[in-house]
């Protein structure tokens, strides 16, 4: 339905435009030469410092500009932030040309946001006008003429005289006029006779000669992002201004219009205003669409390909500093909005910046994630500049199609299928998905506004947007259109345009429409597929809103492990990383809020789709194999917007006259003229407030020293934040339960902490440095800067030791040829994370001042001693705990281990008798059979990850005096300092305790290693290690132990096996420390099995485990043969003859390990082929049994052994994989 709308009286809120602004030169003031891009260019060592400084020609040089006007005055909800807008309307300050240059104008945009997060878009249309000034015109002769004589006296002249003859040149003064005053006519003599050589030179100005022109800025700033209305208004605007006829109206009333009649259009609704020469038509999606989206996504696809646009999607989802790059404002501004808008129903948390004037540069050493863009002037390459942040950085050169990720950047989820989907939305409308194309657009061209001079033309055109065309009148219009695009079209009027083009513009501005709904509904589903059941994790644990703002910093609002569990495994390495992400902090918080206040209107919307999603909704197992499913919504979200544009629901007030005095609102053409404020400030809000300006884009040195303060700040309280969390996850709730053992997260999980740590340090290290661009460079200029380090290293003491923090670094540059310099800095920290050294290698590096002065701006984070004392102290918290980080990431590295075995301190003579042998085994393999060798003890193995079992063993052929008592084996890492102790406390050799020659050994991780002293050390409790000599003395005297203990112990021990298979199988520790460790389950058994020995007469002096078990099975298969059982009642049964097999298997491996090593193998094998519950009342029930133990023996006890069974069984439930090292040598 057709409707009239206005604004007038109604709220400002409720505008289309909320300012109305003319930025340009101030001729009272005179010319201002901007000088900041030219400091700033030399501090950051580009190439186009020429191109900002002196040393160029006055007309290539930038000057500032000033908001001349700007209507309404103010506004209470969007106060005017006049520096802001001027800095955004002309980024480089003022440009001069002349008539030899080209003239044609440029349309940019920007965004301004608040201290409140809202954002106001701004439209600028930059034209050049003519200078009329005789204060200017002679102020550009004078600096041209002075420039002529410096650069004609520089090339005859050395180096210095034409430095010293620069500097003399620089203007000092803030206007022009004082320096042509203060030549003496001699000096202009010369200049002026110096000048005529070199008249036609490029950059050249003659006044007598040249007509000089000067940029300025009309700007349309509106609370929407109306991209092409906001254009269309500005082109007519600036056109009626250049036309030799006048408009029909004084501009003032077009801008009053524009300012304070036209409105918003309802949600779901079009509506239709008119600028100088034509009807304009915007558009604002309904409440179930997706939020307004104006900049042309087809464009920024078309430059950077598909390829290049997920890319750069992942980097903003994973909050990366992502910095654009081009020659055009308004691309780096398309492609900023367009990224943004992709993230829908998430949003940018941090820096926003498309598009950063010269003075704002110090920006780009934030050590915060940000989006922001910079313009490169003809002649500037990439190398030529040095960012602080390269190792976290997304550099996006949109003019050469190229997008640098980090090098660890995870794929993005299904990445493959969507780019697919997206190459067909693309191709289904002529772009190819590629990228590398420069497509032209109405966006950047300001010749393709509608100028509809015919009435009835301008007639036709509305009732067709209007619906009111019937069928015959439709056709014949669409007749009249097809023949102007055979025939070129004539011209409607002087100036106007064809029928044919005003036709393929509104075609080509719908199709871009249409094309960019269609792109971000193909993102939006697949954001609804990936968190479609998001609500299922979130976490409600406060009872209401003050509570849960009270304890934001500890409340974990999401389940992260959980969500993780049930997503395709491809899927969790950039899931992982992005749930850490602010935007999705902010997300889970918004919905956790909405319990208690009104939802967020994308989250809302988000929450609807979520509704149709669940149709689709399937099983946690079949959501890790789920199927890509394509957008099936792309045509209804395209046709709503079509319906919208070619039938327009509401129309504005005609811009009308004003009562404005005779006189007033003169047309001059070719220059725009100085509106008359008190006809466009009728509508002022009279309320006038003190406002704050938007502090990032004041570039005072107030406003930036504040803003690197509050930088400095946030690094500490990420770092506190962080190192809690780290903290928080790594101890773990079963830590505190079980008393032992390592409670771990998830591997992913912990990766992605420690990855964020590493991104931490890298923009710590790299707030405000003046050379550095990564953490590795910044330690190699302190190790190479300090030439005393070495000196105060060895001063140290316990510092010599191989963990020292240069030979680290060696070690690091030369363990891999692939690692970048990057890698190298990252794989540093994790070396130094898991010798618990990172606190004090950092401290160590930072101890020299002078050479921090020298390498840092006053405004770094390192340089704020009590901020950077307290950020060691928080990195140091992290020493309470045990990483393993650098022996899991970098896997296929080769480390030097020292083997040292200790026997007994009295018989320590014998091990010169026996040549033993060694077989290291840990999470990524097994060293192999390693002699050790006599003369060394160190012995280079591939990374074999944390270490779990070490056998021990000597040769057959050794003799019977080689024979030893072993205390224990130690491992130490030569890289890491990590110790490993293995305990042994028993006999290894032929005719000593069990003859064993070979025994396999649990380790036990014994200290973090290079510790500064071993009383600061508590980490997470040790494995549980062998049993040692002590326990097996202890097991002789079992008789007397009471039942009880026994019975607890062994309910202990498969409770702990329980709990190890209930843990996501990241999050599992060693299974064979539970198996044979001390408190094990093979000790466990074992002391059951002792409990009511009779003695130890019947067998050998030493009570083995296995003597009765092998000597029960051989009455066994005797009875069996004999057909005489001596009234057992144990029947021939598969258990019974399973019992026998293994048993027989075991004696007969080739491997000699001993009594107890039997045992220990007998019960793994049972207990993984889960027939250990079934042999134990076999064995109970054997004759020989009754003979062996007392009545009161837990074996013979029937209640006791009933319940041994059913704890056996509950093991039955799991699937166990035994280590090779238990197992080698047995075929079962």
């Amino acid at each position: 339905m057709n409707g009239t709308a206005a604004a007038t009286g109604g709220s400002a809120s409720c505008r289309f435009a909320h300012y109305f602004v003319v930025c340009g030169v101030d001729t009272e003031t005179g010319l201002e030469p901007d000088d900041g891009a030219g400091k700033y260019a030399r501090f950051r060592g580009r190439d186009d410092i020429s191109a900002a400084g002196f040393e160029q020609s006055p007309i290539r040089r930038s000057f500032k500009s000033k908001v001349l006007v700007h209507y309404p005055e103010n506004m209470d909800r969007n106060p005017f932030n006049k520096d802001a807008v001027n800095m955004l309307c002309l980024p480089r300050g003022l440009s001069f040309r002349t008539q030899a240059d080209s003239l044609d104008p440029q349309f940019h945009s920007f965004t301004v946001t608040s201290d409140d997060g809202t954002r106001s878009y701004g439209f600028v249309h930059t034209f050049y006008e003519e200078v009329t000034s005789p204060q200017i015109i002679t102020a550009m002769q004078t600096l041209y003429q002075m420039h002529h004589v410096e650069h004609h006296s520089s090339s005859s002249t050395s180096s210095p005289s034409s430095s010293t003859s620069s500097s003399a040149s620089t203007p000092s003064t803030s206007s022009m006029d004082s320096l042509a005053s203060s030549l003496e006519e001699s000096d202009a003599e010369s200049l002026t006779s110096g000048v005529s050589g070199c008249l036609g030179c490029v950059g050249s100005f003659d006044a007598a000669r040249d007509t000089l022109y000067v940029s300025k800025a009309l700007c349309l700033i509106t609370p929407l992002p109306f991209l092409q209305a906001s254009r269309q208004f500005l082109a007519q605007l600036h056109q009626a201004v250049t036309s030799q006829m006048a408009p029909p109206l004084p501009l003032e009333s077009y801008v009053y219009n524009i300012l304070y009649e036209v409105p918003l259009p309802p949600p779901g609704r079009s509506l239709r205003f008119h600028g100088v020469q034509g009807p304009i038509v915007c558009q604002r999606p309904g409440p179930g669409e997706l939020p307004l989206g104006d900049y042309p996504l087809g464009e920024a696809f078309s430059l950077l390909g598909v390829d290049n646009m997920v890319k750069l999607l992942t980097c903003a989802l994973l909050e990366t500093q992502v910095l654009l790059y081009s020659k055009d404002y308004q691309r780096l501004m398309m492609v900023a909005e367009g990224i943004t808008t992709l993230l829908f129903p998430f949003q940018w948390q941090h820096i926003y910046l498309p598009i950063i004037s010269t003075p704002l540069h110090h920006l780009l050493d934030a050590p915060v994630p940000f989006l922001m863009g910079i313009q490169h002037r003809n002649g500037a390459q990439r190398s030529s500049l040095h960012l602080p942040h390269e190792a976290n950085l997304c550099f996006v050169d949109i003019d050469s199609h190229c997008v640098e990720a980090p090098e660890d950047l995870p794929l993005f989820p299904d990445q493959t299928e969507l780019i697919q989907e997206l190459s067909e939305v693309l191709l289904s409308f002529g772009l190819p998905p590629r990228g590398g194309v420069t497509a032209t657009t109405t966006t950047g061209s300001t010749s393709s506004s509608p100028r509809l001079s015919s009435l009835v033309l301008e007639d036709l055109m509305e009732d067709r947007r209007n619906g009111n065309l019937g069928g015959e009148e439709l056709a014949v219009l669409e007749r009249l259109q097809a023949l102007a695009r055979r025939c070129g079209g004539g011209k409607v009027s002087e100036g106007g345009k064809t029928l044919g083009h005003v036709f393929e513009e509104e075609e080509e501005e719908l199709k871009a429409a249409k094309l960019n709904i269609q792109l971000r509904e193909v993102f939006a589903v697949r954001f609804a597929a990936i968190f479609g059941r998001y609500e299922d994790f979130i976490v409600n644990s406060a009872m209401d809103l003050d509570s849960w703002l009270n304890n934001r910093d500890g409340t974990c609002s999401f389940d992260k492990g959980s969500f993780l569990s049930v997503q395709p495994a491809a899927h969790l390495h950039f899931l992982s990383r992005f749930l850490e992400t602010s935007m999705f902090s902010s997300f889970v918080d918004g919905k956790v809020v909405s319990r208690w206040v009104d939802r967020e209107p994308l989250q809302q919307l988000f929450d609807g789709r979520m509704e149709r999603e669940r149709l689709y909704d399937i099983s946690d197992e079949e959501s890790r194999n789920r199927p890509y499913r394509k957008c099936t919504t792309l045509f209804e979200s395209a046709q709503a917007i079509e319906r919208r544009l070619l039938k327009t629901d509401h129309t504005a007030i005609h811009p009308h006259l004003l009562d404005m005095k005779i006189g007033q609102g003169r047309h001059h053409p070719g220059y725009f003229p100085r509106l008359q404020a008190d006809v466009l400030a009728q509508k002022h809000a009279s309320t006038r407030r003190a406002f704050r300006q938007t502090k990032l884009l004041d570039p005072s040195p107030q406003a930036v020293s504040l803003t690197h303060r509050e930088f400095v700040d946030g690094l500490l309280s990420e770092c506190r934040l962080k190192t809690k969390r780290m903290l928080k996850e790594r101890m773990g709730k079963e830590c505190v339960e079980l008393g032992q053992g390592e409670a771990n997260i998830t591997g992913l999980q912990e990766n992605t902490l420690i990855h964020g740590l590493c991104d931490l340090l890298e923009r710590t290290w790299g707030h405000e440095t003046s050379h550095m661009t990564h953490l590795t460079e910044g330690f190699l200029c302190f190790c190479s800067g300090s030439n005393s380090l070495d000196q105060r290293l060895s001063d140290d003491g316990p510092l010599l030791l191989r963990g020292s923090l240069i030979q680290d670094m060696r070690f690091i540059q030369t363990m891999r040829d692939d690692l970048s310099e990057v890698g190298q800095a990252r794989a540093w920290i994790h070396l130094a994370l898991e010798k618990k050294m990172l606190s004090q290698h950092l401290k160590e590096l930072l101890t020299n001042p002078e050479l921090l002065r020298q390498l840092y701006k006053p405004h770094a984070f390192l340089l704020c001693e009590e901020e950077r004392e307290q950020f060691l102290y928080h990195l140091l918290s992290l020493n309470t705990v045990d990483y393993l980080c650098f022996t899991r990431t970098f896997t296929s590295i080769s480390i030097p281990y020292r083997v040292v075995i200790i026997p007994m301190k009295k018989l320590s003579i014998a091990m010169a008798t026996v040549n033993p042998w060694v077989c290291v085994s840990g999470e990524l393999g097994d060293s192999g059979v390693r002699q050790i060798p006599k003369n060394a003890q160190e012995i280079f193995f591939q990374n074999l990850g944390r270490l779990s079992t070490l056998q021990l063993g000597v040769q057959e052929n050794s003799g019977l005096l080689a024979k030893c008592l072993i205390d224990c084996v130690v491992v130490y890492n030569e890289i890491t300092g990590h110790t490993y102790r293995f305990p042994c406390g028993r006999w290894l050799g032929r005719g000593v305790g069990d003859g064993s020659l070979e025994r396999v050994l649990i380790g036990q991780l014994v200290s973090p290693g290079a510790e500064e002293d071993a009383g600061r050390w508590s980490g997470t409790p040790p494995e549980l290690a062998s049993p040692s000599q002590s326990v097996r003395a202890v097991l002789g005297s079992l008789g007397g132990m009471h039942s009880a203990e026994v019975q607890e112990d062994l309910r202990e021990a498969a409770n702990n096996l329980v709990k190890h298979f209930h843990k996501p199988e990241q999050e599992r520790g060693n299974l064979t420390v539970l198996l044979c460790g001390e408190g094990g389950l093979v000790l466990a058994l074992e002391k059951f099995l002792l409990h009511g020995f009779r003695s130890n007469r019947l067998f050998q002096r030493n009570v083995f485990v296995w003597d009765f078990v092998e000597k029960a099975v051989v009455s066994m298969e005797t009875n069996d043969q004999m057909g005489d059982l001596h009234g057992s009642t144990l029947p021939k049964s598969p258990p019974c003859d399973l019992l026998w097999r293994y048993v027989h298997a075991i004696n007969s491996s080739p491997r000699n390990i001993g009594k107890e090593g039997k045992f220990q193998l007998f019960v793994c094998l049972g207990i993984r082929d889960k027939l250990l519950s079934q042999w134990f009342p076999l064995l109970a029930e054997c004759p020989l049994t009754a003979r062996t133990y007392e009545d009161g023996a837990l074996l013979r006890d029937r209640a006791a052994l009933h319940s041994l069974c059913r704890i056996l069984q509950t093991l039955n439930d799991f699937s166990i994989t035994l280590e090779a090292a238990l197992v080698k040598g047995v075929e079962l």
